[in-house]
């Protein structure tokens, strides 16, 4: 009784209406296997669960039982949004506009969060630490047996490409908005990804065939395909267990130290390598499958402003990519998807010399955090069509239907300070003001007066701005960073308008992915700041909005 009832939902005194809490015992014990007998362990305070039926019945002091809430067959699809900040807040607006109800699953820490206050329904799954709340998969499946959830959307980041999860939720019937659990684990793992893709025909980066074994083995790679080479961690992502080699010298030092931080970042610290290539672009291509074997594309995007392999700004489409190239991507892309059965939104990266050819990077099975930019060009609601093609719907549209339109960029906004290495600041939110106008778009999820929390990534909100050309999009995106006002923290607002004041930016061309470092963005951001700070820096002080950092 006592391990079975851990993943019992208690119903918190005092909660509004739609309001859960799973105790914080059941995610203590969350890798009890008395959480896979469903029906049996939830069925023991009066929890009968079934798909289409739900009924919540609670006990009363004197240990009676009374129904609490019933649901037949007949009652609305319902999605659980595993996941928190801007991407609950996005997935929640396209669920209210198809009619779909929602829970937002959350932590102690995001109890005030916009998201929780959105959703139709909300259950806490446990403290801030991500590996006792939006990690923990047993609360996020006892939430949507609590709640009768059909659905879990994951988002990106969390538990988005946990093949384990995807896995977990089939076994309970759960529908998992995105791809299966084995194309996740496909692409998962960077050296699968790479034999996968190059079976399929897909462009190759020259590199090790397969995993490294050891320091030896990478040293003779290198010899094979020359300096300068790129150690990379399979099970990798966020921009860690990456590491540049220019020469011999540098290998030995460079692979351990990759694999350590691969180990203690991901519990995996197996290596591959791959060719250098020098000024390259960050050029990716957006994918949509069905379960009827249908793949298009929507165009591509570049995120080619980045550092230490963080994207800061996207646009779409890129000031690079002709035509035939776009379809030559385009085309392979989905090639990839199709020989892998994928159902769902996903994006091959692509990294593209400055004389044009491409290479596949690795597969992101998931929505992008820049996936803003395609909407925009396209006119196209991704959330949507991830939701239509996980219920067995197949595409609305072909390919030949895919219309690009104008141009998109979006800039992320973060609580840091870009001066202090992009330091992330939270705190309170004491002012915020969105900007607004024709083509201006805010997907953000702070509020006057809410407290940031220390436990999950800097970004406030992406701003995301549309116009017939790239020249007007630059002023448009320059104008509405100009309205934006937070204060109380830091935000990379400022650094946005160094950047697009950038004349090399401006111009598009030689945007590569060491352009921060190369065209000294920072120390142009600095110089305006200390301007700023001069009686005379009138103009300056425009430029830098004190909103921005205050």
């Amino acid at each position: 009784m006592e391990q079975s009832s851990a993943f019992i939902a208690t119903l918190g005194a005092g909660r509004s209406r739609g309001s859960y809490a799973l105790s914080r015992h059941a995610c203590a014990t969350a890798g009890n296997k008395n959480l896979w007998q469903r029906k049996k362990s939830l069925s023991i305070l009066g929890l009968k669960v079934g798909r289409g039926r739900l009924c919540l019945r609670a006990q009363t002091s004197t240990g009676a039982v009374s129904n609490a809430t019933e649901a037949t067959a007949e009652r609305p699809f319902k999605v659980l949004i595993a996941n928190r900040g801007e991407i609950a807040i996005r997935a929640i607006r396209t669920c209210q506009e198809l009619g779909i109800r929602t829970v937002q699953v959350h932590s102690t820490a995001d109890t005030d969060s916009l998201a929780v206050r959105m959703a139709d329904e909300r259950i806490c799954i446990g403290p801030p630490a991500p590996r006792e709340s939006y990690l923990n998969i047993p609360a996020i499946i006892s939430a949507c047996e609590v709640t009768g959830a059909d659905a879990v959307y994951p988002g990106f980041g969390f538990l988005s490409e946990n093949a384990r999860f995807a896995d977990l939720l089939e076994q309970h019937e759960i529908t998992f908005i995105g791809p299966s659990a084995r194309a996740i684990a496909l692409m998962g793992d960077k050296s699968t990804a790479k034999a996968t893709m190059r079976q399929a025909g897909v462009p190759i980066v020259p590199g090790s065939d397969g995993l490294l074994r050891d320091v030896s083995e990478a040293r003779r790679v290198a010899r094979e395909i020359g300096y300068p080479v790129m150690l990379k961690a399979t099970a990798g992502g966020g921009g860690r267990g990456i590491r540049l080699v220019r020469s011999e010298s540098e290998l030995e030092n460079a692979y351990v130290t990759c694999e350590q931080e691969a180990k203690g970042a991901f519990g995996n610290g197996a290596l591959y390598m791959e060719k250098f290539i020098e000024s390259p672009r960050h050029v990716e291509i957006q994918v949509i499958g069905d379960s009827h074997g249908n793949v298009i594309y929507l165009g591509e995007r570049d995120c080619s402003v980045q550092r230490r392999n963080q994207k800061l700004l996207e646009e779409a489409p890129s000031p690079a990519v002709t035509p035939e190239i776009r379809q030559q991507m385009g085309e392979a892309a989905c090639k990839a998807a199709k020989a892998i059965g994928y159902c769902g939104a996903g994006t091959v990266e692509y990294i593209m010399s400055s004389t044009g050819e491409f290479y596949f990077m690795e597969m992101n099975t998931r929505i992008q955090v820049e996936h803003p930019v395609t909407e925009m060009i396209t006119g196209l609601d991704i959330v949507a069509l991830q939701i239509a093609v996980a219920r067995g719907e197949p595409l609305p549209l072909r390919q030949e239907q895919v219309g690009l339109n104008g141009w998109a960029m979006e800039a992320r906004i973060n609580c840091e300070d870009a001066l202090q290495a992009f330091r992330p600041m939270p705190g309170v939110v004491t002012n915020f003001l969105a900007p607004g106008g024709n083509g201006v778009r805010w997907d953000g999820c702070i509020y006057p007066g809410y407290n940031i929390p220390p436990y999950y990534d800097s970004m406030l909100g992406k701003l995301i701005c549309w116009a017939p050309t790239r020249e007007a999009v630059i002023r448009k995106l320059r104008r509405a960073l100009g309205e934006m006002q937070i204060e109380g923290i830091p935000s990379t607002v400022p650094f946005h308008l160094a950047l697009l004041d950038n004349p090399a930016f401006q111009e598009g061309k030689t945007v590569y992915t060491n352009f921060i470092e190369r065209e000294g963005i920072l120390d142009q951001l600095k110089a305006r700041v200390q301007s700023a700070s001069q009686p005379s820096g009138r103009d300056a002080v425009a430029a830098v909005p004190a909103a921005a950092s205050k």
